[in-house]
């Protein structure tokens, strides 16, 4: 790996739009200057190889110029919700299309700051927890949301959509929601997300 100058050496390494705390992902990236040019496949070995249990590394690519960063429009996120019926989840996230604005508060390290979480969200739709029988009592108490949330600053955050939905639907799930990041990369006319990878791939 490449290393700054100075008295104070820092490995060239990038994380793209880190994940925040307290929250599940399967779509992470990152950007790695090596001091000599190595076999992707090779690359991904040696440093999965590093990575604590549950951290797999999947895929490099070298890169064919232009920023990463600029690919990444925005991610989609799975929100499982414990304990709400998919039909009380799409109504309200029905609700939350239709409104124009939403606004949110979030504690930040400034204080209070309140933040428009409608402006993020693209599109979206409620699924039901295939791993629950049908044929059991709360296979209808499990919503889940896979919403496609675009990278605004400041950012709207998984906990974001959720307060939206407590704002416009009176939404109050019994337990904690639990949040995973499934892609990012630019966004499409359809509203999902392209593969930020492709051009290095065809390069």
């Amino acid at each position: 790996m490449a290393y700054s100058q100075g008295f104070n050496p820092h490995p060239k390494i990038s994380w793209i739009g880190a994940a925040p705390t307290g929250v599940a992902s399967e779509a992470e990236y990152v950007e790695i200057q090596l001091v000599e040019v190595l076999d992707p496949e090779e690359l991904v070995a040696v440093l999965d190889a590093a990575m604590p249990p549950g951290l797999d590394l999947l895929e490099a690519v070298p890169a064919d110029g232009g920023s990463l960063a600029d690919r990444m429009e925005a991610s989609a996120w799975r929100l499982e919700l414990p304990g709400v019926a998919p039909d009380t989840l799409r109504a309200a996230f029905a609700k939350l299309l239709e409104a124009e604005v939403v606004e949110v508060e979030r504690l930040t390290k400034h204080g209070m700051r309140t933040i428009d979480a409608r402006a993020a969200v693209v599109t979206g739709r409620v699924e039901v927890d295939s791993a629950v029988s049908p044929s059991t009592p709360d296979a209808d108490l499990c919503g889940i949301l896979v919403v496609v949330v675009r990278q605004l600053t400041p950012a709207v955050r998984p906990d974001d959509v959720l307060s939206a939905l407590r704002v416009v639907a009176a939404l109050e799930p019994p337990v904690p929601a639990k949040a995973t990041r499934m892609a990012q990369g630019r966004l499409d006319d359809s509203g999902g997300l392209s593969d930020p990878l492709a051009p290095d791939r065809v390069g």
